[in-house]
Order: C-alpha cells, then sequence, then structure tokens
C-alpha cells in the first residue's frame, strides 16, 4: 500500500493530497489528519502510504501504525499485568502515530482515556498523528465530545466512492499486475456493475 499503487480520482483527491503533504512535511502540514469513508475505499491504504513514505525518507523514525481494536486490546492488558506505564512510555516516544479505525474506540471509557492524553502529549511535541474513521469526526457516536473537537482541529478528507473512470483505471491496474489483458468493453461493463466499493471491484475482478 504506496502512493505509488494507490488510484486518484474525484472521490479522493483531497485525502490522497493532505497524506502526501503529511509524508513530505509530518506534525506540520496537517495535524491531526483525519481521514473518513465507508468500508473499501481506501482509507487503510492511505494510512499505511503515508508510513511507507515517511519511513522511506527517515528509516530511523520512530513511527507507529495500529488500528484501534489493537489499541484496546494493548490497553487492556496493561491494566490486567499492571504495565500501564511502560505503555504510556512507550507510545509517548514515537514521532508518528497512525491509527486505523479509530469508531472502535466508542464507549470503551478508558481506552478512550488513555488516547485522548496519548494525543494531547505528541500533538504539544509537535509530533503527528493521523486517523482514519468511518465517519466524520462530529458524527463519532460513542466517542467524548472532546475527543471529537481534537480530531476536527487539524484537516478533516473524505473518501468517496469511486466514479466508473476510477474503477476503470483501477480493474486495468490489476489485470496488468496479474498479467491479463483485460479488453476495455469488459472493463467498462464490470466498473458499471460494481459500483459500492474497491474491494468489492477486486473481488469481481
Amino acid at each position: 500500500f504506496t502512493f505509488a499503487t494507490f488510484v486518484e480520482g474525484k472521490s479522493n483527491q483531497l485525502a490522497r493530497a493532505a497524506a502526501i503533504q503529511v509524508g513530505e512535511n509530518p506534525g506540520r502540514a496537517y495535524n491531526p489528519l483525519f481521514i473518513y469513508g465507508g468500508v473499501g475505499l481506501g482509507k487503510t491504504h492511505l494510512l499505511q502510504a503515508i508510513g511507507h513514505y515517511l519511513l522511506k525518507r527517515n528509516p530511523r523514525l520512530a513511527l507507529t501504525y495500529v488500528s484501534s481494536e489493537h489499541f484496546v486490546n494493548e490497553v487492556v492488558s496493561a491494566i490486567r499485568y499492571e504495565r500501564i506505564l511502560p505503555f504510556r512510555q512507550r507510545y509517548r516516544a514515537i514521532d508518528v502515530l497512525i491509527i486505523d479505525d479509530i469508531q472502535f474506540l466508542s464507549n470503551k471509557e478508558r481506552s478512550q482515556e488513555e488516547f485522548f492524553h496519548l494525543f494531547n502529549t505528541l500533538y504539544e511535541a509537535g509530533k503527528q498523528v493521523v486517523i482514519s474513521a468511518d465517519v466524520p469526526p462530529k458524527m463519532l457516536t460513542g466517542v467524548h465530545e472532546r475527543m471529537q473537537s481534537r480530531f476536527s482541529s487539524g484537516m478533516s478528507a473524505d473518501v468517496g466512492p469511486p466514479d466508473i473512470e476510477t474503477r476503470v483505471v483501477i480493474l486495468q491496474r490489476l489485470a496488468a499486475a496479474e498479467d491479463i489483458l483485460l479488453p476495455d468493453n469488459v472493463g467498462l461493463f464490470v466498473a458499471s456493475k460494481v459500483r459500492s466499493n474497491i474491494r468489492e471491484l477486486e473481488g469481481a475482478f
């Protein structure tokens, strides 16, 4: 998942441009960067592309990419085994935090508390935070208003369903990767039938 393999279209243009800016100027361009959109539209691809780009430019960068589910499991484990202090120290020493599917923190009070303080620590130190979710910050349910406010303080960019031209390009890329000849009329036919998300398009291919 890199910027080179990400197919740009009208539905993701802003999010991709913002992601590249974060890759170029972490902690300064858009902080936090909040990318939102439905399932299978490329949010995870963009988040990982930022990570790859940053590490390529600076292999010594302390970067952590984590799903919210994994973060919650780490908090639970740290509390259970009385290792909350080492947990905090480890996360607060990083330069870039990329966290996927933040909506998973919904109604998880202790995890939200830990993340809120972690976010503030990193932000105040000028460290980059990148977040993804299925909805904009203000529409996150079961998430504290103060966290929604923090998430809204930077740049929010949505990733929408790809238009038919973008879907055709995605199919052509998939075909090229598999060394398969995809006739134009076949690509157009498949792209016209599968409209919801990229994952389903890949399945149809």
